[in-house]
């Protein structure tokens, strides 16, 4: 058998059954991320913000309490 033969076989294999599944799903996954968030993912990244802006409201205002009665507590946990 040449080598011509050995390559010829595996080669005409990859062309047949592997590439047009890899293109496939190379295409699809590119489809999707095209297609952006969807109404769900929307709607649950909306929620996330609003849970920060309120998390970041609640550590201002016991960063603020602290300041009041603990004027130091900065310097100790910085």
């Amino acid at each position: 058998m040449e080598i011509t033969e050995l390559i010829f076989v595996p080669t005409i294999l990859f062309m047949v059954v592997v590439a047009p599944i890899w293109l496939v799903l190379h295409y699809r996954s590119k489809r999707q991320i095209g297609q952006g968030l969807s109404e769900t993912e929307s709607y649950e990244l909306e929620k996330l913000a609003k849970d920060a802006e309120r998390m970041a409201q609640r550590i201002q205002s016991l960063e603020q309490i602290l300041d009041q009665e603990s004027p130091q507590w900065r310097r100790h946990h910085e």
